[in-house]
């Protein structure tokens, strides 16, 4: 079957059809969309007739999805959020020559990638580079992002995916924590409160046995589905957490947290750059690649110091 453009809907039917589906009846998305009902009401007959598709349910001033419905509200979110975020983008250009669309792991944003973003933008002062967090695996059909960085377990190298760094794990700790149960051995570790990662679940067990210490059961203590978390919670004096050196920099530097170990555990991961095959040839993401593994470079070398 081919769509002609009588076929297709306009923008307005699929933000009505967005609206009712999410609100539940036409009466609150009508509210929403400065409309009446019967112009809400007539959008959805026409997208529907437009479909040959029957999309929604109606029961009383009440609606609900059908199979079809569900499918099409999945495309329709999908599209307004494309649609929203290149508005965004441009209008977040504000007159400046480009704009560089980053899609990026939330910890790795807010604890490495920001703190330098910076000294990118003195070189490129005319750039506006806007973020996007994501954990999820993703690709870059139908997006428009122009640079992806995320986490790989694997070699990940080839002409679409540069390593920025990988990660050397040190223990920290609050001083406040360390000091109320005398934490000043790395095989004190053992005896201590353990924050544990959730996508990482082996990982104090590997850094015991790693540093020759014995610890019954490294498997025990709070776990956090972000090293943000992680982070967050061994700054609190929650227990100790056994994360990367580059995203705890600040806080060492700061002596919010201090380090248990002066040697540091290398995991099996790594952090990539990935551009689009269709930006390999652009200015802009190609530069903030670069840059992002020169920095990467730099990152591995913080002082950890002596366990204070």
């Amino acid at each position: 079957m081919s769509f002609s453009r009588r076929h297709m809907p306009s923008f307005q039917e699929l933000v009505a059809f967005e609206t009712v589906a999410r609100r539940g009846n036409f009466t609150r998305a009508a509210e929403e969309l400065a409309l009446t009902q019967s112009a809400v009401s007539k959008q959805l007959q026409q997208l529907e007739r437009s479909l040959g598709a029957v999309l929604l349910k109606r029961n009383r001033g009440q609606v609900s999805l059908t199979p079809a419905g569900f499918t099409y509200l999945n495309a329709t979110q999908e599209i307004l959020a494309r649609f929203r975020m290149a508005a965004m983008s441009v209008g977040a250009a504000g007159g400046k020559e480009s704009v560089l669309n980053v899609v990026v792991l939330p910890t790795f944003a807010s604890q490495w990638l920001m703190p330098r973003l910076p000294r990118f933008l003195e070189i490129w002062p005319n750039l506006t580079v806007n973020l996007t967090t994501r954990v999820e695996p993703y690709d870059f059909h139908g997006n428009s992002y122009d640079v992806a960085i995320h986490y790989a377990a694997v070699n990940w190298d080839g002409p679409d995916a540069i390593r920025i760094c990988g990660e050397l794990f040190i223990p920290v700790v609050s001083p406040e924590f360390r000091d109320r149960f005398q934490l000043f051995d790395p095989s004190d570790v053992a005896n201590a409160t353990l924050l544990q990662q959730a996508d990482r679940p082996g990982l104090w067990s590997e850094w015991f046995e790693a540093s020759g210490i014995m610890c019954r059961d490294p498997y025990r203590g709070p776990v956090l589905d972000r090293f943000s978390m992680t982070i967050g919670a061994a700054c609190a004096g929650l227990g100790v957490a056994l994360v990367p050196i580059f995203l705890v920099a600040t806080e060492l530097m700061s002596k919010v947290l201090v380090t248990l170990s002066t040697k540091p555990y290398p995991g099996a991961g790594a952090y990539y750059a990935l551009i689009p095959p269709s930006k390999l040839r652009d200015p802009h993401a190609t530069a903030f690649r670069e840059w992002l593994v020169e920095e990467g470079r730099n990152s591995q070398h913080v002082e950890t110091g002596p366990p204070a």
